[in-house]
């Protein structure tokens, strides 16, 4: 049977790391990227795309845990929104990629065992549904990787001149 969180599910999932209609998926954007470049900050006002991993996991984590019954924290304005690099070794770049894409997948798994009456339930510790929020983290994620995509095609200009 096709549900609504089967059909969310397969759109984080494309997101993150499928075969994705707007164009590659985050794993797709991230392959290739060392951590020097996850590091970088070509654009002086952006965030470095490792920057933008470890949030994107922020807020998909949060999400799995609401999932859970776990009310989502403040995130906004505060430094769990953000969360800064303290190491930049290639195994904290590995292990920063791996966490962002294994919240994804718990997250997927929870929106399919999440049925669709459940949907309209408003989410703990905030003042809007289920169905707004799994829609929420996936248009969150895709913006983010936007951003990832441009900053690699910066890094990769940077580089060559």
């Amino acid at each position: 049977m096709n549900t609504e969180c089967l059909r969310i599910a397969d759109q984080l999932r494309r997101a993150f790391a499928g075969d994705a209609w707007h164009g590659p998926s985050l794993k797709q954007l991230l392959t290739g990227v060392t951590p020097e470049q996850a590091h970088a900050h070509p654009v002086a006002t952006a965030h470095s795309i490792w920057e933008l991993v470890l949030h994107i996991e922020v807020w998909t984590q949060a999400a799995g845990a609401a999932v859970r019954g776990v009310p989502m924290p403040k995130i906004v304005g505060t430094e769990k929104d953000w969360p800064p690099v303290t190491d930049s070794s290639p195994e904290a770049w590995t292990a920063a990629t791996s966490r962002m894409l294994d919240t994804r997948e718990q997250l997927a798994l929870g929106m399919e065992t999440f049925s669709d009456a459940r949907l309209s339930e408003t989410v703990p510790g905030r003042q809007y549904d289920f169905y707004y929020l799994f829609h929420g983290v996936v248009q969150h994620s895709l913006y983010h990787a936007g951003q990832i995509a441009l900053l690699k095609k910066s890094s990769a200009v940077k580089t060559a001149t």
